[in-house]
């Protein structure tokens, strides 16, 4: 008798596209990957423009001239089962599900993780667009680093007193003491930390010799100033924009419901109000809590890719997927490579009275930086470990209603 022959499993399997490898798009994926690994009912895709990883939390770094690890996103992939396409997104069709690449690719979806991140606005005042350099991709730090290094002297103006603005102007400062830095914004860096806090990142910045001018709404970007809205114009040979970010116009274009800044809005467990099949990720989604709508950073961005990939596989599984909760812990900021402030805040983002300052703060900054890698290399092993981040307790234990 002939031995029975082997029927091959020919069902399609359950087609998940990630959109965006940063900090988000990135635990989502590591995390679905691991949890669905082995099952072939279930494909990971990954799509981002290139294969190098952003460090955005090291562009600083790398604008001032030195030269952080470079990443592989595929590397970083390996061992997941997760499949990496290199190209950029240049549309999404929500109704037929599917995504175009480099205008002539179209990838097919059944579930889509939206994580494509924001970029400096530039366009928001004449002229940035034009003269002012960004920190949205390490080409782009590395075009700025460029740049100082042929400098020799002269004026570095850097726009937006939030803290990207504050960490670039020390960086900038610390290693091309050659250069003025004057870092202008509408309010005063560290407004929202506690008054001991700010003290010390005021003087961290003095003494590396940066201008601190507040209250300076920016006008216009000129091939050599900055002309505020009211004062005299600053005179200055480069111009790096740290002010507001915005989003890719994608999703409001393929017909999802986004906010007034272009987010994807979402309900309580990250999928998109109008396109359930559609979640979103880190900076390009509008995340409600009880204290608000998340403001954009690496420690809520991976905790919102891990909770969709955990959606997407209870859903799959016929369970009903539990709605995120996320809350506030900290805010490091570095001064330099040998100083820092760390405010701890609560889920709010409200400033404790517990903070650090000085070489411990650099130390605890530095841990913070570098703290997604042993994260991903440990959900590979043990999914469940990426899941484990501060929930908020009574600060979000109740969402306002939509």
């Amino acid at each position: 008798m002939s031995a029975p022959q082997r029927v091959e499993d020919t069902a399609t399997p359950h087609r998940v596209v990630i959109l965006g490898a940063g900090y988000a798009g990135m635990s989502a994926a590591i995390q679905l990957a691991a949890r669905v690994r082995g099952q072939k009912d279930v494909q990971v895709t990954v799509v981002n423009a290139q294969e190098r990883f952003t460090e955005r939390l090291r562009l600083h770094m790398t604008a001032s001239g030195q030269q952080p690890a470079e990443l592989s996103i595929p590397q970083l992939l390996a061992g997941t089962g997760a499949r990496f396409v290199r190209g950029w997104v240049t549309a999404v069709d929500a109704e037929a599900r599917t995504v175009r690449i480099d205008d002539d690719r179209v990838l097919h979806y059944d579930t889509l993780v939206y994580g494509l991140g924001g970029v400096a606005d530039t366009p928001a005042v004449p002229g940035a667009e034009e003269h002012a350099y960004t920190l949205n991709s390490v080409q782009d730090a590395q075009l700025l680093a460029d740049r100082l290094a042929r400098l020799g002297s002269g004026t570095v103006a850097v726009v937006g007193s939030g803290l990207t603005g504050v960490e670039t102007a020390a960086e900038i400062a610390e290693r091309h003491p050659e250069l003025h830095v004057v870092l202008l914004g509408r309010h005063e860096p560290g407004t929202d930390m506690h008054p001991k806090v700010r003290a010390h990142l005021h003087s961290g910045l003095r003494r590396l010799g940066v201008e601190v001018r507040s209250g300076v709404e920016v006008a216009k970007v000129l091939p050599d100033a900055v002309r505020p809205a009211s004062g005299e114009s600053v005179a200055a040979e480069v111009v790096v924009w740290t002010s507001g970010t915005r989003v890719s116009p994608l999703a409001a274009a393929a017909g999802l419901t986004v906010d007034e800044r272009g987010r994807i809005v979402t309900d309580q467990v990250l999928r998109s109000v109008s396109h359930p099949q559609v979640y979103a990720v880190g900076d390009a989604a509008a995340v409600r809590q009880g204290y608000g709508v998340m403001h954009g950073t690496c420690q809520g961005g991976m905790p919102t890719g891990v909770h969709a990939a955990v959606s997407i596989v209870r859903t799959l599984e016929g369970k009903q997927p539990k709605p995120f909760r996320f809350g506030f812990y900290h805010t490091p900021v570095s001064l330099g490579r040998r100083d820092a402030v760390v405010q701890f805040t609560r889920p709010d983002n409200s400033p404790r009275r517990v903070y650090m300052t000085g070489r411990p703060a650099a130390w605890y900054k530095e841990t913070v930086t570098a703290s997604p890698w042993p994260t991903w290399g440990r959900m590979k092993k043990m999914p469940a470990s990426g899941a484990i981040w501060p929930r908020g307790g009574r600060f979000t234990r109740k969402v306002q209603a939509r």
